[in-house]
């Protein structure tokens, strides 16, 4: 009984035999009552007819008188033991002719002998019986009473009779149902049964298998939900897959870089100063290339893992933005780009985390030069929304195709050009103002340039 069609079962018997149970207990108690009612009844019918008859006919005469002269009227009215209880509850008459010696009046008697009608079933020489008693009267005056009294052995035997009939019906409504709460119990496991060999094929590596969804109950929702986890995670494979791919090439260049400048360098014959001065500054560059690409990665794997904690301090925005300027202006002067920082006097400080938020915005700047040429412009503004503050980078490079846009915040995403790279830098950007509680989006025109727009919330509205 481990299992769970064995534990249904178990269940649905149980729920069964008790109703079952139940309901026969009520059906026999009824016809019992039933029985017992008719045959209460027929004698109260029979008694009241007979002690009519002696208030009319009879009552003229003494009860002692009529016992020795009339006493067939009284017991030609009903098949059952008759009894003529006298004013003192003594029995004077009965009609089996046994009366019992200084025996206590029962109390249907004692009622009777009280003017009202009395009943009583018990037992009277070992066997079951059931009495009535009526008083009574002469000129309105209450002289006796008169007791019938019935066996119930045969009512008894076909209260017996029906019950069993009923006890058999009852077995065979269990048995009936028991096979009928098996075969329900299937419907349930059967289903149930696929899903879980369904997930162990899934545990044991195939996410191509699928799970037949048969019914929109729960076990459909169980199906609907391996179903769901198996693509979720074949694209989290997928996506590991691309992103092993995509950092391999991304580590590759640099390090190919290192390591042939290092061993050119370690040729004498190349170990003139100005060839020494270009590979060291190589060097240096692709290092300092790995170093911000570990970085983005431990951010990565910071924010996936919710290790990401936000430090709010009250912030300076235009200390920030002219920050970034003086950061930034030696390389836009270094490509020859213009670059322009803008921002209104009344830009107010910002509740925030100061490092974080000039992340994003240096990842974004630095996405803009990457992808714009000589000659282009780059550039950075900032408004004062009515609840929001609104960050502005422009660029006019090179731009994002329609069909690669709704892609380039996705994780590990790399673009079809020759100077895109992994995607994790935008995903860091996005997944930093989602916590601020703001919105990052990007607008892009092929050969036209990009805008990407930063709002945040003047009050903090932080997840975390």
């Amino acid at each position: 009984m481990k299992g769970i069609r064995g534990r249904l079962t178990v269940y649905f018997m149980v729920v069964i035999i008790v109703s079952v149970a139940i309901l026969e207990v009520l059906l026999i108690y009824t016809v019992q009552q039933s029985y017992y009612s008719s045959l209460k009844g027929a004698l109260t019918s029979q008694i009241r007819i007979s002690a009519d008859m002696y208030a009319k006919y009879y009552s003229d005469t003494s009860l002692e008188e009529n016992i020795l002269y009339n006493v067939d009227a009284f017991w030609n009215q009903s098949n059952a033991e008759v009894q003529i209880i006298n004013r003192d509850g003594r029995i004077v008459m009965d009609s089996l002719g046994t009366i019992p010696e200084g025996s206590e009046p029962a109390n249907d008697i004692r009622e009777a002998l009280n003017d009202r009608m009395g009943e009583w079933v018990g037992k009277i020489n070992g066997q079951k019986v059931m009495a009535v008693a009526y008083p009574l009267k002469a000129n309105g005056q209450i002289v006796g009473a008169l007791r019938f009294i019935a066996s119930t052995e045969a009512i008894d035997h076909d209260i017996y009779s029906t019950a069993k009939i009923f006890i058999i019906i009852g077995l065979f409504v269990v048995l009936v149902v028991g096979l009928l709460s098996i075969f329900l119990a299937n419907t349930i496991l059967i289903p149930l049964k696929e899903v879980t060999s369904v997930a162990e094929s899934m545990a044991a590596g195939n996410f191509q298998i699928k799970c037949q969804k048969k019914r929109d109950d729960e076990i459909g929702k169980l199906a609907d939900t391996l179903n769901y986890m198996a693509d979720e995670i074949t694209k989290k494979e997928k996506l590991k897959n691309d992103f092993i791919s995509s950092v391999s090439h991304e580590l590759r260049t640099p390090l190919t870089s290192i390591m042939g400048w290092a061993i050119t360098l370690q040729n004498e014959k190349f170990q003139q100063k100005e060839m020494l001065n270009d590979g060291l500054g190589i060097i240096a560059k692709e290092s300092e290339r790995l170093t911000h690409m570990v970085e983005e990665l431990l951010d990565f794997s910071k924010f996936v893992s919710g290790r990401i904690k936000l430090e709010y301090k009250k912030v300076s925005l235009v200390n920030l933005m002219e920050h970034i300027r003086k950061q930034l202006t030696p390389r836009a002067v270094r490509d020859n780009i213009r670059f322009t920082v803008e921002y209104p006097e009344n830009l107010p400080d910002l509740f925030t985390d100061a490092n974080r938020l000039k992340q994003v915005f240096i990842n974004i700047l630095d996405n803009a030069f990457n992808f714009t040429e000589s000659g282009g412009l780059v550039k950075f503004e900032a408004e004062v929304l009515e609840k929001e503050l609104k960050f502005t980078i422009t660029d006019s490079g090179c731009g994002i195709s329609a069909e690669e846009l709704p892609m380039v915040k996705e994780k590990f995403y790399k673009g079809k050009g020759s100077q895109s790279k992994n995607g994790i830098g935008l995903s860091i950007c996005e997944e930093i103002i989602s916590l601020m509680g703001g919105k990052l989006d990007i607008r892009s025109e092929l050969n036209v340039g990009t805008t990407v727009v930063v709002t945040l919330p003047q009050e903090v509205r932080s997840r975390v």
